[in-house]
């Protein structure tokens, strides 16, 4: 068949559809609108903050495709269905608050789904990479085996879900801090470290991970991955990706290409899901992200490293370039906006601080410098390797000396850091009006724009000066080293290598 008029995501989806064909999966095909009610009372499994929505000539409110899994499942009347689907769903995924088409293929299979199917939709797993790219890597992850850790651990539900957000982002500074904070036994704040750190072959991570199961849930798990990775063969062990366990109670799994920033394929199994809708049945699946297929990003033999502008990212290249990782053209005045150290296998580019995530979450930079209050206020997907001790100061809400706080009305909050802000207050249930600005944030409760501020507080002076002085503090704030997922995983040595100088060149001092 000749296929040169087709696009390459046009040839990957025909190819694909062939494949799963070929196991015996059948063709399925979604409304394009469905009732939103039944979306509404599910929220909690459709991804993204919002769903696309509109009032139809009845008068009935309707949901543009948000998600396909639980359309098919919605839909399931029973017995072994394997399903294969080629969709566009609507999402508001992003930094604008715009929806946006994102086209997927993907398979389920709903109904008994033992070791075999198991296997056999991973093995579709693998096999759909390779039609995707040459260079792939699979990595798998258990919700089981979370689930466990957080049962056996005694602390609060928040402290847990603090906790998976450090295994989430592999930031071990913040899993040691939180066991600490909680009193962890040994054990526990153990196996929580194992997971944050853990990452590699199956063979190779078995044994740190057998070590980590404290009840018989998290070793049925362990020994659940060691069959599966045993059947399918060349795969990684990851807990990075064990997300949303709400949606998830077994083996997770994400799929990368060589120069993609974020994984083209994801999945797992969902009985979570499926019990939420009423039906009785096991299920798993996955979904190739289409849109991500051709939009990898350059790749060189050196690893691309992003660092702030200023002060903060002049006194981080001094470590780098104490740790034998440093470029002199970088002392140099120049135009010149890359600067390589081929030798040592780096390059360096400045940019603006804020700016530095959005490099490195999106693969054009490997490994940035960021400061702890712009990772918490937009949280980019990046993995969050080692709190460099540079720039500390603290993330405060502050207000004047005489301020009482009338719970009677929403509290007006001035602020930079809108998202910490709302989250801080969201915890505690005070109703706010935020106050967006970029300027002296000082000045607005001193003109009556607000009742507070919430803002970066380092000696404080500038808040006495002015009348203000802090009354809560929110987070302590440094400088962190962080680096793309994809990279993590396709540039683990180097990665780690990096990260190994650093830290000794900050233990010299």
């Amino acid at each position: 068949m000749e296929m040169g008029f087709l696009s390459g995501a046009e040839r990957i989806s025909l190819a694909l559809r062939s494949l799963y064909a070929s196991f015996g999966y059948e063709k399925y095909k979604m409304s394009r609108f469905e009732p939103y009610d039944f979306y509404a009372e599910n929220r909690s499994f459709v991804a993204g903050d919002n769903i696309l929505t509109f009032t139809d000539t009845n008068g009935r409110l309707m949901a543009m495709k948000p998600d396909v899994t639980m359309s098919i499942v919605k839909n399931y009347r029973g017995g072994e269905v394997r399903a294969v689907y080629n969709e566009s769903v609507y999402r508001d995924e992003g930094d604008l608050g715009e929806f946006r088409e994102i086209t997927q293929i993907g398979i389920e299979r709903i109904g008994t789904i033992d070791s075999v199917a198991e296997a056999e939709v991973l093995r579709l797993a693998k096999l759909s990479l390779a039609e995707l790219g040459e260079e792939y890597i699979l990595d798998i992850g258990s919700a089981s085996l979370v689930l466990g850790l957080m049962e056996a651990t005694d602390a609060p539900e928040s402290a847990k879900s603090a906790l998976l957000r450090a295994v989430n982002g592999k930031n071990a500074g913040l899993c040691d801090t939180l066991c600490d904070r909680y009193s962890l036994s040994g054990d526990t704040a153990s196996a929580w470290k194992t997971l944050c750190e853990v990452y590699g072959s199956a063979r190779d991570v078995f044994p740190a991970l057998k070590k980590a199961a404290l009840n018989d849930k998290m070793a049925s798990a362990v020994d659940e991955l060691k069959a599966i990775s045993e059947n399918i063969g060349d795969v990684n062990v990851d807990f990075s990706i064990v997300t949303d366990l709400r949606y998830y109670n077994g083996v997770v799994f994400k799929g990368y290409l060589r120069g993609s920033h974020a994984p083209v394929l994801s999945g797992g199994r969902y009985d979570n899901l499926v019990r939420s809708l009423g039906k009785s049945a096991g299920a798993i699946g996955f979904a190739v992200y289409l849109d991500s297929i051709g939009a990898e990003n350059a790749q060189s033999g050196v690893v691309r490293i992003a660092l702030p502008k200023g002060r903060l990212g002049e006194k981080v290249y001094d470590i780098f370039e104490k740790s034998g990782f440093g470029c002199p053209e970088m002392r140099e005045k120049s135009r010149k906006l890359i600067f390589e150290n081929e030798s040592g296998g780096v390059s360096f580019f400045w940019a603006k601080p804020s700016d530095v995530p959005i490099y490195v979450e999106r693969g054009a930079a490997d490994i940035g410098v960021a400061g702890s209050d712009i990772l918490e206020e937009y949280r980019p997907d990046v993995y969050e390797l080692l709190d460099l001790g540079f720039g500390r100061c603290r993330m405060c809400v502050a207000a004047p000396d005489a301020f009482e706080d009338d719970t009677s009305r929403p509290l007006r909050v001035a602020t930079k850091f809108p998202n910490i802000a709302r989250r801080y207050y969201t915890d505690r249930s005070r109703e706010i009006d935020i106050i967006h600005l970029t300027g002296s944030i000082e000045l607005a409760p001193i003109v009556g724009l607000s009742d507070v501020i919430v803002d970066i507080v380092e000696t404080g002076s500038t808040l006495r000066e002015n009348g203000l002085r802090p009354f809560e503090t929110i987070t302590d704030i440094s400088a962190r080293l962080i680096t793309n997922r994809a990279s993590y995983k396709f540039r683990t040595s180097a990665v780690l290598k990096l990260k190994k100088a650093v830290e000794a060149a900050l233990s010299e001092g």
